[in-house]
């Protein structure tokens, strides 16, 4: 299984994969709920947003554009875009700048969190703030390197995602 490559990905691994997404978003919308509902809202909007910049920017020039991709994607994209082509998305430059709105998923509910904590300690507030330090880091790491980018067929093609964490791994 470790040299399998995956035109289609395994109903459970896509499960899983949208399952951690999910657990992030909805975690973080908890630990924003103390500033109330619109903000609570305009989190799962900005969520949203990240989404449909990834079906947009990434999905529709991907391989997996209409198949089962790890995150599911590849199906809703093919739904709402036009097929777009899999050369220019391995012509693609990605920087840690173009990552910057999918961080700011777990970054701006831990800033929150992390402030409730300070201002009026719980140790429901404090729990929440480990387990999404977890989902977002460890876990979506292990997401990405053990199932989505390990079984892509992309990554073979070419995938700029994958060359800048090789230069990361390379100039360590």
């Amino acid at each position: 299984m470790d040299n399998e490559i995956y035109d289609e990905f395994p109903l459970h691994l896509v499960l899983f994969c949208i399952a951690v997404n999910i657990s992030i978003y909805l975690v973080g919308a908890y630990l924003i709920a103390p500033l109330g509902k619109i903000f609570v809202a305009l989190y799962l909007l900005y969520c949203l947003w990240v989404e449909i910049r990834v079906l947009i920017m990434s999905c529709r020039d991907c391989f997996h554009y209409g198949r089962l991709c790890a995150f599911g994607r590849g199906k809703i994209c093919s739904l709402l875009f036009k097929k777009g082509s899999p050369e220019r998305f391995k012509m693609k430059k990605i920087t840690w700048i173009n990552l910057v709105p999918d961080f700011l998923v777990s970054i701006i509910p831990l800033v929150i969190g992390g402030f409730y904590l300070v201002r009026s300690f719980t140790w429901l507030m404090l729990s929440l703030v480990v387990v999404l330090v977890i989902m977002a880091f460890p876990v979506t790491g292990f997401v990405r390197g053990s199932i989505s980018c390990k079984f892509c067929r992309q990554r073979e093609m070419g995938c700029p995602a994958v060359q800048l964490f090789a230069k990361k791994a390379h100039n360590a």
